[in-house]
């Protein structure tokens, strides 16, 4: 059995300093008042020889057992405890019994854990706790004897009894040996039936191989067969080609014979051909002449037929004209026959009017209550023609409202004239009784008046028509201006739409391109495509075949040369690309980039606007033809601005419509 030799302490609990405690032969013994730290060392013992609770340690972590400072001192950030055996006697382990001393260590680091080591070498929890099991001691042993310890196994059951009996007869090592042992076995027994399901796929994979294997033989004797009778097919095909060719031979000697019969026909055909052709050029220049008087003929026809069409609409243009012109004459001729007969019949009334007043002496006074009533009627017409002609003013925009308002003031002139006519009638029927002239004067005033205001009231109305005519040639520019800007609308639309379709990316996509993700400016789409190429269409997502993956900004970034302006102020990209975009420069001309592609550092590269590369392993391309991806990002910017001028055009046909 082994013997405590030493214990060692460094910045365990309130052991901060190095410590060392001596254990001599016999008994050693601690004296001390409480709080000295008697505990400690005991704890100590408990946690080298492999205790992992940290409840058992009096504390809430196992980094508790670290020295946590007080008011004087800092707190440490290890702890150490080394514990010292005698084993003169080679009483220990096999694989620690070549040494005379062990010395077992346990040191803790905060954040980091614990590790154990033997006479300097580090090893599992496991072989530290087997150590001190086999020498019938360890953390959990009955030879540590605490407070309330003793009644506890007086009190013990007999399991508890039992363990004690095993430690004192030093067998716990064993029991905890054939545990692991029993571990072992349930692992092997559980690969043993991992095996079982194995060789029973395997078996199933077996009989299928030997069935492809019959399979593969029978394919085997059937293509030899197959090349047996095609063998024997093409030696036939052989055979019957040797007698056509045989039956051709004799069919080319008779085609032979005929070609020189053919030959001879030929000859006597060329010569009436040279015959013929020494009369060709006459025909030749005779077709020339006919062809020329044909165009002649139909440049004159087409000319003939143009005028015919420009005299046909101007004809139906002067018909129109005509008929509008007869019809306006027919208007003015029935306006001025109405005016003649009106002046024809007005002078006629008052002639009778004169003749009759000498004898209407009598009747003055009825005929003065007529013509009051008779005014009166002026008058309210008069305020009737005054609310019209309101009314007209208010609508000058409708002319047709102002003609129907015109024909409504000569619909109440005819009746005032009808009124005249019935005051006539009763003046004809109190026998040539005589009427007061000033009424009819008056009356013949308020007529008068009546037919210039319809006058006044026409020419307002043929203003308004023009204004209407002028309102509607307007209305048509600015609906042809808004049919012009709705069909613009609807055009940039129908472009959004397909580009959209081509460049969104699709539900579908399992993995949709980078290069959907990226924005550049206007004017640098074939400087970044040349750039990146066909790495654009890798995706971001790390389940794809080839993609990008985040590495983050390069620790020590090479700048770029002199000259060379970063790619990178232009585009808007992933972090994905990061690294790549900081290693390319852009330049103003082909000659910058073939000064300053020899100044470029490991994975750098230069760009012109126009596709130009220039490559750091000495590689360069001219900007001869775009790559897929420039043109990807030259059709997304087209679909912003496209966008863009949507909204433009969107915004002028809403205010064109309205």
């Amino acid at each position: 059995m082994v013997q405590f030799g030493k214990l060692k302490l460094s910045g365990f609990k309130s052991f901060v300093d190095t410590t060392e405690l001596y254990i001599d032969p016999g008994m050693t013994g601690i004296v001390g008042p409480n709080g000295c730290g008697k505990s400690n060392l005991v704890e100590a013992l408990r946690w080298v020889m492999g205790e992992n609770s940290p409840k058992r340690m009096r504390g809430g972590g196992m980094e508790d057992v670290i020295f946590a400072g007080s008011a004087n001192r800092p707190g440490r950030n290890v702890a150490e405890v080394a514990l010292s055996l005698d084993n003169s006697d080679r009483t220990a382990p096999a694989h620690f019994n070549e040494y005379a001393e062990i010395e077992v260590s346990r040191r803790i680091e905060r954040g980091e854990g614990s590790n154990y080591r033997v006479n300097g070498k580090e090893v599992r929890a496991r072989d530290v706790q087997l150590l001190f099991a086999d020498s019938a001691t360890g953390a959990h042993s009955t030879a540590l004897v605490s407070q309330g310890r003793i009644g506890a196994l007086i009190n013990a059951k007999p399991t508890e009894r039992r363990a004690l009996l095993e430690e004192a007869a030093g067998i716990t090592g064993l029991h905890s040996r054939r545990h692991e042992a029993e571990l072992r076995l349930k692992a092997a027994e559980t690969n043993l039936e991992r095996l079982d399901d194995i060789v029973a796929t395997l078996e199933s994979q077996l009989q299928g191989l030997k069935k492809q294997a019959r399979q593969a033989s029978r394919y085997r004797n059937l293509a030899r067969h197959i090349r047996r009778h095609e063998a024997l097919l093409l030696h036939l095909q052989g055979l019957k080609a040797r007698r056509a060719k045989a039956a051709a031979e004799s069919q080319l000697a008779e085609a032979e014979r005929k070609v020189g019969a053919l030959m001879e026909t030929t000859a006597s055909a060329a010569t009436d051909q040279a015959e013929a052709a020494g009369a060709l050029p006459e025909l030749r220049q005779a077709e020339a002449a006919a062809s020329a008087a044909l165009q002649r003929l139909l440049a004159e026809r087409t000319a003939l037929e143009q005028e015919e069409a420009r005299v046909s609409a101007a004809r139906e243009q002067a018909g129109h004209r005509l008929a509008q012109i007869e019809g306006d004459q027919q208007r003015a001729q029935t306006l001025s026959d109405d005016a003649a007969a009106a002046q024809s019949r007005l002078a006629a009334e008052r002639q009778g009017l004169e003749e009759a007043i000498a004898g209407e002496a009598d009747q003055r006074g009825a005929a003065q209550e007529r013509a009051q009533a008779a005014r009166a009627q002026l008058t309210a017409t008069e305020d009737a023609l005054s609310a019209q002609a309101s009314e007209l003013a208010a609508e000058e925009a409708r002319g047709s409202a102002v003609e129907r308002r015109a024909e409504e003031l000569a619909g109440r002139i005819r009746k005032l004239r009808g009124q005249l006519e019935t005051v006539e009638q009763e003046r004809a029927a109190l026998g040539g009784q005589a009427q007061d002239r000033e009424a009819l004067a008056a009356a013949e005033q308020a007529v008068s008046e009546a037919e210039r205001l319809l006058a006044t009231r026409k020419a307002e109305a043929e203003s308004a028509s023009a204004a209407l005519a002028e309102a509607r040639e307007a209305e048509s520019a600015a609906r042809e201006a808004w049919r012009q800007a709705d069909t613009e609308r609807s055009r940039l639309d129908a472009e959004i739409s397909a580009l959209a379709a081509l460049l969104e990316p699709k539900e579908s996509d399992m993995w949709p391109p980078l290069v959907d993700a990226v924005r550049v400016e206007a004017g640098y789409e074939a400087a970044l495509g040349a750039a990146l190429g066909d790495d654009l269409e890798a995706p971001a997502d790390e389940a794809a075949p080839a993609h990008w993956t985040a590495l983050g900004a390069l620790a020590a970034t090479p700048s770029l040369p002199e000259g060379a302006v970063p790619l990178a102020k232009f585009v808007r990209a992933p972090e994905v690309l990061s690294r790549r975009l900081s290693q390319i420069g852009l330049v103003d001309d082909d000659a910058s980039g073939d000064r300053l592609q020899r100044l470029l550092a490991p994975g750098q590269r230069l760009v012109t606007r126009d596709g130009a590369l220039w490559r750091w392993d000495g590689f360069a391309a001219r900007p001869d033809a775009p790559t897929g991806a420039a043109a990807r990002l030259a059709q997304r910017s087209r679909l912003v601005e496209l966008r863009r001028q949507f909204g433009q055009a969107s915004e002028t046909a809403e205010s064109l419509r309205e």
